[in-house]
């Protein structure tokens, strides 16, 4: 029997609005950004449907499809989804519509050509259908492939479409950050092609493949791997599995290959900076769970303290520069930094509750990074300016814009009863058990975010209105429209995270059931033992 191709038609409705969307004639913008929302919306319908008719508790991977598409190679089109790839499928579904409507007006940045507002919406479609292939793809060179692609579009969307600004210091510096995005990410890419071919070629001599040739089938390599088949020696597997992580480190990023971060997320418009920390970030992490884990089970155990200790390194930092920013936008990129580490942290913890705080983790911050940044950008958009010494008393004339930036910065300080508190709270459990030393330092970050946000807040929202601020308004229907359902889902997902993590936890199993890794035996002593203790030292 032949099933619908659930999974096709959620990538390709994005392709087909983006050539759509090009096609309209020249004038037409606003029915450009029109069909670009429509197709948006449609995509997410299919992420719904998708969600609804989803068995957490049946195989691993749901709604296969397969054809060849490379046999020569071993190289096919294979698509599949657990229950990890879907909760990140529904976030980049339910966040493009938003964004979208967040940019709307983002175009005019770029000026007055006939086409700009097409190529930017259709730009952001093509980078929506990419990363939704990047996490349904069940082959290693399909899902290379998007992986790198990705890049070409969201590199426009930083360079051609920042910020309206006449100042050409900063024009250079848009395309500085954007050369600088292209070309970290191409390098670490560049790195993970030579890991891509050298896993073939490991591959190819084990026979795994049709006719003893080699195979990118990911559940083959997977099985392969973990059932001792997969022949290479230990020192191959960890050169492998470096490759890999080396090109997720920089797309998470994970310090110190987080340098490119700020610059871009500063030159990009809001929206476009969002779907790069929210959305295309999002691909690294979840190859770090895909791919090197599963690919790697051993290579992953062997460099996890590395990675833990970068990760816990990248959560300070992160924390602590953004205290000492003073451009608002900037500020919050770094902050992120520090979010990224603590996904990255509960992943390599190994651990059920830190890997499924860490997949948890991605959603919130896509969800708390989109409502601070997006609320953010609508107020710079107003006032003209990032920097935050020229805000003040904003709360007076625009409190709802001030009150959801707060509850936005509380969310991302991991508040209790907002999103991210339960994400952070099992990563650092799940971490505990495991890296004591690691959890109690990422901890002093939750100390550090507090600084960060409520300082920020004061600064900018409270006290008298500062001139240059009396004419701000408040958010605008459409504005509202943006942020109220982030919101909404904030406080849900605060304080009902179970309908996510009802997806989640049986993908974290069968990963760590996968690899062959279970979590710490508890090292309280048992009743009996303690009783006999008590007995001895009375008698004593």
């Amino acid at each position: 029997m032949t099933t619908y191709p659930w999974l096709s038609t959620l990538w390709l409705l994005p392709v087909v609005g983006a050539v759509v969307v090009l096609a309209l004639p020249a004038t037409r913008r606003v029915l450009a950004r029109g069909v670009a929302l429509t197709f948006s919306l449609a995509a997410l319908v299919v992420a719904v449907v998708l969600a609804a008719r989803f068995d957490p508790g049946g195989e691993q991977y749901q709604f296969v499809e397969s054809h060849e598409w490379i046999p020569s190679f071993g190289a096919g089109y294979t698509l599949g989804l657990d229950g990890i790839a879907l909760v990140l499928v529904l976030l980049t579904a339910a966040l493009m519509p938003l964004l979208i409507l967040a940019g709307w007006h983002d175009d005019r940045a770029a000026g007055s050509g006939r086409r700009v507002a097409h190529t930017y919406m259709a730009l952001i479609l093509l980078v929506e259908a990419m990363v939704l292939v990047s996490f349904v793809a069940l082959d290693i060179l399909l899902f290379y492939v998007f992986f790198e692609a990705m890049l070409i579009p969201m590199y426009f969307l930083i360079g051609g479409f920042g910020p309206r600004t006449t100042d050409v210091q900063l024009r250079q510096q848009r395309s500085r950050a954007a050369v600088k995005f292209l070309l970290y990410n191409l390098f670490g890419g560049l790195i993970m092609l030579a890991a891509v071919i050298g896993l073939y070629v490991v591959t190819a001599r084990d026979g795994l493949g049709a006719n003893g040739a080699g195979t990118f089938d990911f559940r083959t390599v997977v099985a392969a791997a973990n059932s001792g088949a997969l022949g290479a020696g230990p020192a191959v597997l960890n050169a492998l599995f470096l490759g890999f992580m080396f090109a997720f480190a920089v797309k998470a990023p994970l310090w110190p290959l987080h340098t490119w971060l700020p610059d871009a997320a500063v030159a990009a418009t809001p929206s476009s900076a969002v779907l790069m920390m929210a959305v295309v970030d999002k691909v690294g992490t979840f190859g770090m769970l895909r791919y090197c884990l599963l690919l790697f089970p051993d290579a992953s155990g062997t460099y996890a303290p590395l990675v833990i200790t970068l990760a816990v390194i990248g959560i300070v930092y992160g924390a602590l520069l953004a205290i000492g920013q003073t451009d608002v936008m900037r500020l919050i990129a770094y902050t992120s930094i520090s979010h990224f580490g603590f996904i990255i942290l509960g992943i390599f913890a190994m651990t059920s509750q830190g890997q499924t705080g860490a997949t948890l983790y991605m959603i919130n911050h896509g969800i708390s990074t989109a409502a601070l940044f997006l609320i953010a950008g609508f107020l710079v958009s107003r006032r003209g300016t990032r920097v935050i010494a020229e805000y003040g008393g904003v709360q007076k004339v625009a409190p709802v814009l001030a009150g959801t930036f707060l509850i936005a910065g509380l969310a991302t300080l991991s508040l209790p009863g907002l999103a991210p508190f339960v994400s952070e709270f099992l990563v650092l459990i799940g971490t505990f058990t495991r890296y004591q030393v690691a959890a109690i330092v990422a901890v002093s970050a939750l100390v550090l975010a507090a600084v960060y946000v409520l300082w920020l807040y004061q600064r900018m929202m409270t006290g008298p209105v500062k001139k240059g601020n009396e004419n701000l308004y408040d958010l605008v229907p459409r504005e509202l429209a943006v942020v109220a359902p982030l919101i909404a889902a904030l406080l849900f997902l605060g304080l009902y995270p179970k309908p996510v993590l009802d997806f989640i936890d049986p993908a974290v199993s069968q990963t760590l059931t996968t690899i062959g890794r279970h979590d710490p035996a508890p090292t309280v002593p048992a009743p009996e033992a303690g009783a006999a203790n008590l007995q001895e030292g009375g008698h004593k």
